[in-house]
């Protein structure tokens, strides 16, 4: 494991610890509202600080990119650490088991190490660029689907504006009627970790930020999987429109989003 995966690694690890701590306090936890929908609570921040205070002891030189802290450190780093401390707050607060810790590490803008931690099953996904992707000690790779048709797709409802509801919609009808089967499991992270090691054929979301899917989109290139935005480019970073899946179902998914896509932009504001 690359030296520097291995404190991304002891970060979320560390994370998962302060998570899984404030279960059982779920009740009395302190919640504020972001947005629709987007709530952060003191264990967001509890964790996203510890992850930093990991990072900084040996890499204080990097920057850091975290949900809740924004960016800190130059925005000119070499390094920048791209942190989601808890992806699926709605998840936690409700006491449902599905939500994960996502780390990503970019070097010169570029996607370099990848930590996706699910506490509750003490899973770790992880991945470097060129050295593959890998659950603990077993290597990931994407499934051999080779349709649409036998796939099974995960998603997620937008969160951001009436606009984004009524694109998902129709995207979400067209995938049902041409796919096996859709799941909206509630970690964008967990969804990408989740096609990286075969568990869903591709998936795709939307309105996201950049920390909700670096780290995923890393395992799953690394799995031997594919990742565009919805017209085929690489803005997704940007956009937070994002398709990930094997290779043969990657192609159909693209051509059934592209047109749906383009009506899209055509749409009033």
């Amino acid at each position: 494991m690359h030296p520097m995966l291995n404190i991304g690694v002891r970060a979320a690890r560390a994370a998962g610890r302060v998570i899984t701590q404030s279960m059982g306090r779920l009740d009395t936890l302190q919640v504020e509202t972001k947005g629709h929908n987007d709530f952060v609570t003191e264990v967001d921040r509890q964790a996203e600080a510890e992850i930093i205070s990991v990072l900084k002891r040996s890499y204080a030189d990097h920057a850091f990119l975290g949900e809740e802290s924004g960016l800190t450190g130059s925005a000119d780093a070499e390094y920048r650490w791209v942190i989601d401390p808890l992806d699926g707050t709605m998840n936690f607060l409700h006491g449902l088991p599905h939500f994960s810790v996502s780390i990503a590490l970019l070097k010169q803008d570029r996607l370099f190490q990848a930590v996706i931690y699910d506490p509750t099953r003490q899973e770790l996904f992880t991945a470097g660029k060129g050295d593959g992707a890998f659950l603990d000690a077993k290597r990931l790779r994407v499934k051999k689907t080779q349709h649409l048709a036998d796939a099974l797709l995960g998603s997620g409802f937008p969160n951001r504006t009436q606009q984004d509801l009524d694109f998902y919609q129709r995207t979400a009808r067209h995938y049902t009627e041409r796919c096996s089967g859709v799941r909206r499991l509630g970690s964008a992270a967990l969804d990408l970790a989740y096609v990286a090691a075969g568990r869903l054929d591709g998936a795709w979301l939307l309105g996201l930020s950049e920390w909700d899917l670096a780290a995923g989109a890393l395992l799953v290139r690394e799995a031997g999987g594919l990742i565009n935005d919805f017209d085929g480019g690489d803005t997704w970073r940007s956009s937070g429109d994002l398709i990930a899946a094997t290779p043969k179902v990657h192609h159909e998914m693209l051509e059934v989003m592209k047109p749906l896509s383009a009506a899209r932009k055509r749409m009033p504001n």
